[in-house]
C-alpha cells in the first residue's frame, strides 16, 4: 500500500474500498472481504445508512483500529453546528470507535459553516484526526475554504479518467488540500473505463487490466481511490496495483481522454439541488 501525508501529518492510504449502494444488510459481508484482502481505508457515509456494517465488519476482522482508516460523512440533514455534533457522536457510535480518521461535509449546501465548527471542535477534542469536504466545486471550494479556520485537508470529487478534475487542482495547492476520487472507475461510464483500448493497451504492457490501470493513474497522480464490488474477486484485483508504475508517456496518453473535467453530476443546477434537499435533506 502507498499513502499520502495530509498537510496535518497523518497518513491516508492511496486505495480504499468505499461503501456507497452497498446495502446495510450486505455492508458487513462486503467489507469483511475487503478487509480480508488487505484494505485498510474504509470509507462510507451517514447517508448511506451502512455505518454500523462498517463497525461490526472491523470489530470482527482482528485489525487493530490503528492499522484502519475509517472515513465517514456528515449529511444535510445533519448540518449545523449542534445537530453535526450529536451526528459525529452517532457515526463514532455506529462504526465502533472512538474516533474517525476522516470526516467530511457530504454536499455543499445547508449550513455547512456551521458544521465545520462542529468538525473543527471534533477535530481539537481528537474525536477526528483529519477533516475535510466532498463534492464542493472550484468555486463554491475557494469560497469556503478561505473562511473556515482549519482548512479542508481532502476535497472528494467525482475523479477517474473521463473525468480528470485537473481545473480545480490549483484551488486546492493553495490550501495544501489532497483530492480523493470517488466514481474512480466512471459509475454510469464504468464499460467506457473497464472496457477502453487505450487503457488495455497500457495494460497489456504490465499485464494488468484496463481498471487496475485506470487506479493506479489515480494514486501517481496523489488522488486517493475508493472503489466499489461486492465480488471478493474483483476487490483483490482492484488491490493489485502497487506492483507496477505508469510511465511518463503512459500518464500522458490517459490525460488525452479526459470528457467531462469536472464530473458529470451538475451539483450546480438549482434544479438538482433542489431535488437534494426535497428528497434528502
Amino acid at each position: 500500500m502507498e499513502y499520502i501525508k495530509l498537510y496535518n501529518g497523518v497518513q491516508m492510504p492511496t486505495l480504499g474500498y468505499g461503501v456507497f449502494l452497498v446495502s446495510p444488510d450486505e455492508c458487513e459481508r462486503c467489507v469483511s472481504d475487503a478487509l480480508s484482502v488487505g484494505y485498510r481505508l474504509i470509507d462510507t457515509a451517514q447517508a448511506y445508512q451502512n455505518e454500523e456494517g462498517v463497525g461490526n465488519a472491523w470489530r470482527k476482522s482482528g485489525i487493530k483500529r490503528e492499522d484502519l482508516f475509517l472515513v465517514t460523512k456528515v449529511w444535510i440533514s445533519n448540518a449545523g453546528e449542534e445537530k453535526a455534533a450529536k451526528s459525529i457522536d452517532e457515526s463514532l457510535r455506529k462504526l465502533q470507535t472512538e474516533y474517525i480518521d476522516l470526516l467530511l461535509i457530504h454536499q455543499a449546501y445547508g449550513d455547512v459553516f456551521g458544521t465545520w465548527r462542529a468538525m473543527e471542535k471534533a477535530y481539537r477534542a481528537g474525536k477526528v484526526r483529519a477533516i475535510g469536504v466532498s463534492n464542493f466545486q472550484a468555486g463554491r471550494f475557494f469560497d469556503f475554504a478561505h473562511y473556515v479556520d482549519v482548512k479542508p485537508m481532502v476535497n472528494q470529487l467525482e475523479c477517474n479518467t473521463l473525468s480528470q478534475q485537473t481545473g480545480i487542482e490549483p484551488i486546492h495547492g493553495e490550501f495544501g488540500t489532497k483530492m480523493m476520487a470517488w466514481y474512480p472507475l466512471g459509475g454510469q461510464d464504468t464499460d467506457s473505463i473497464v472496457k477502453s483500448e487505450l487503457l488495455a493497451s497500457i495494460g497489456a504492457k504490465y499485464n494488468k487490466t484496463a481498471a487496475q490501470v485506470a487506479l493506479r493513474w489515480l494514486t501517481q497522480r496523489g488522488i486517493v481511490a475508493i472503489p466499489k464490488s461486492s465480488h471478493k474477486e474483483r476487490m483483490a484485483q482492484n488491490i493489485g496495483i502497487f506492483d507496477f508504475s505508469l510511465s511518463d508517456d503512459d500518464m500522458a496518453q490517459i490525460a488525452k481522454i479526459n470528457q467531462h473535467d469536472a464530473g458529470t453530476t451538475p451539483f450546480g443546477n438549482p434544479q438538482f439541488v433542489k431535488n437534494l434537499i426535497k428528497n434528502y435533506g
